[in-house]
C-alpha cells in the first residue's frame, strides 16, 4: 500500500465572491420543499469538485466567464437557486423565490494537474481554497443556495467547485442541473430537459420523522481508497456461488460495512446498521414528472449484531445488504407515504446508520461546459451530512490508466488505520497472497496554501 504525501504547496488568488442573478426577471412566490427534502439529514451542504484538462480550441476562453454568464441564462429556469430558504410554521422548509442571486468566485492557482496528479480524488489538495466558504454564507437558511468556484491553473485547464443546499436536491437533481448548465455554456438557449418543482407530489398529512442524532464531534480522518477492477474482481473470490449474482455496489459495500465495523470494535451485541442510498426516481407508479429534480432518495438499512458481523463469513454481510437493496428495487413506491416508510424506519429504530451512495452511473464526470469531459468529478468528501457516517462511490482513471471506483471515508483518527488494515487482509485473503491495496489516495495531510 502507498500513501500520496509528496508535499505540493501552491497559491490561489480570488477575486472578491459576487452574487449571480438570474438574467431575467422571475417570478417572486414562496415555495414549499417535499416531505422528503425536509429532513434533518438532509439540513446540508454538499461540495462537488469537477476537474479540466486543458482545451486547446478553448484557448482564448475563460472558464469563469462562459460558467458566469451560463448559470445567469439558466437561473432564469432554475430561479428557486437564486431564492433563500426559510422556515414556515412547524419548522416547514420552504423557498422564498427572492431572485438574490447565488456566490461565485472566480480565482486562479500557480499548480498545473500533472503536478496534482493522482492527488485529484477528495480529500482534493486545500478544498478550503479551491472552494472557498464565504464569511456567513453556509447556513441551511437565509443564505446563498449555492457557492461557486472557478479556478483556473498555469496548465490551461481549470478545477469548478460547487456547494449546493442539499435539501433543494440529490445527485440525480444537481447533474440535471449541470447539465442545463452544459448545454447553455456549449450555446443552447435553454436547458433540453425543463426543470419542474412540484414538490408537493412528495408531501403527506402524516410527517416524516426528522430527528437525527449527530453525536458528538470528534477528531476525523477522511481518506479515499481507489480499487481497481483487479481489486474488485479479487473480492469477488471471496462470494460463494448462490450469492454469484450480487452487483459491485453489493460487494463493496457488504466489505465496508464488515471491515469498518471490525475497525470501531463495538460491543459484539451492538446493532450495526448500514442504510444504501438509492435514487428511485424510476420506481414510482405514477411516474414523476420528467425533469424532477427534488430529493427522491431512499434509504433502505440492513441490520446485523457486530459479533455476526465480525465472525460470520463475508457471505454474512453481503447477503443481507442483497436482500435489502433487491426488497426494495422490487416493488414500485406508490405513494409518498411508500417512500417514507423506508426512509423512516431506522428514524423509528432510534439508530444511527451508516450510509453509502454509489454516484459511479450518476454522469457528474460527463459534464462538459465546453472543455470536454472532466478528468474527475464527484463529492468532495466522505461525512459531508454527519462526519463518519457517509461514503460515496465515484467512478475514477488514475494517472497509470487504471479504472476503477473511489470510495470516500471518514472515521475517527486512530479507527481509519484498523479500518484499511482489514480491507487489506480482505484482499489477501481473497488473492492467496498478500498484494495489498496500493490505491490509498491522500489522507487530511495536505499542502498548505497561501489565503491571499
Amino acid at each position: 500500500m502507498a500513501a500520496i504525501d509528496t508535499p505540493l504547496t501552491f497559491t490561489v488568488r480570488r477575486r472578491a465572491p459576487e452574487l449571480i442573478v438570474p438574467a431575467k426577471p422571475t417570478p417572486r412566490e414562496l415555495k414549499l420543499l417535499s416531505d422528503i427534502d425536509d429532513q434533518e439529514s438532509l439540513r446540508c451542504q454538499t461540495p462537488v469538485i469537477l476537474v479540466y484538462r486543458s482545451n486547446p480550441k478553448m484557448r482564448n476562453k475563460n472558464p469563469a466567464s462562459v460558467i458566469r454568464e451560463a448559470l445567469a441564462k439558466l437561473l432564469v429556469f432554475y430561479y428557486p437557486f437564486a431564492g433563500r430558504l426559510k422556515e414556515g410554521p412547524a419548522g416547514k422548509l420552504m423557498v422564498d423565490c427572492s431572485a438574490e442571486g447565488v456566490l461565485f468566485i472566480e480565482a486562479e492557482a500557480d499548480v498545473t494537474l500533472s503536478q496534482i496528479g493522482d492527488a485529484l480524488p477528495p480529500p482534493s489538495p486545500c478544498m478550503e481554497e479551491l472552494l472557498y466558504d464565504v464569511p456567513g454564507s453556509s447556513g441551511i437558511l437565509d443564505s446563498p443556495l449555492l457557492l461557486i468556484q472557478v479556478t483556473r491553473l498555469l496548465c490551461g485547464g481549470f478545477i469548478f467547485a460547487i456547494r449546493f443546499n442539499h435539501t433543494m436536491t440529490d445527485g440525480a437533481g444537481f447533474v440535471q442541473f449541470l447539465s442545463g448548465l452544459d448545454e447553455i455554456a456549449r450555446g443552447a438557449t435553454s436547458p433540453s430537459t425543463l426543470p419542474v418543482w412540484q414538490r408537493e407530489l412528495l408531501c403527506s398529512s402524516d410527517p416524516l420523522p426528522i430527528t437525527l442524532t449527530k453525536g458528538t464531534p470528534v477528531d476525523m480522518v477522511h481518506k479515499s481508497l481507489f480499487f481497481t477492477t483487479t481489486e474488485i474482481s479479487a473480492f469477488r473470490k471471496l462470494v460463494p456461488v448462490h450469492l454469484q449474482s450480487c452487483t459491485t455496489f453489493e460487494v463493496l459495500t457488504a466489505c465496508l460495512w464488515r471491515c469498518r465495523t471490525i475497525a470501531l470494535q463495538p460491543n459484539p451485541e451492538d446493532e450495526m446498521v448500514i442504510a444504501m442510498s438509492l435514487n428511485t426516481r424510476k420506481m414510482f407508479n405514477p411516474p414523476l414528472p420528467v425533469g424532477y429534480y427534488g430529493n427522491v432518495l431512499a434509504n433502505p438499512f440492513a441490520i446485523s449484531t457486530a459479533r455476526d458481523l465480525c465472525n460470520k463469513p463475508f457471505a454474512h454481510a453481503l447477503e443481507l445488504v442483497m436482500k435489502t437493496k433487491s426488497d426494495v428495487t422490487k416493488e414500485y413506491i406508490r405513494s409518498v407515504s411508500d417512500l417514507k416508510a423506508i426512509n423512516g424506519r431506522y428514524h423509528y429504530a432510534g439508530i444511527r446508520p451508516y450510509v453509502v451512495s454509489d454516484l459511479t452511473r450518476l454522469g457528474i464526470d460527463e459534464i462538459d461546459v465546453g472543455w470536454g469531459k472532466a478528468a474527475f468529478g464527484g463529492v468532495c468528501k466522505g461525512g459531508a451530512a454527519i462526519p463518519g457516517l457517509s461514503s460515496f462511490y465515484i467512478p475514477y482513471t488514475n494517472n497509470k490508466g487504471e479504472s476503477g471506483i473511489v470510495i470516500l471515508i471518514c472515521l475517527p483518527n486512530g479507527v481509519m488505520d484498523r479500518f484499511v488494515k482489514e480491507i487489506n487482509n480482505m484482499l489477501v485473503q481473497a488473492k492467496d497472497n498478500e498484494v495489498l491495496l496500493e490505491h490509498v489516495l491522500l489522507e487530511h495531510e495536505l499542502p498548505a496554501l497561501s489565503k491571499l
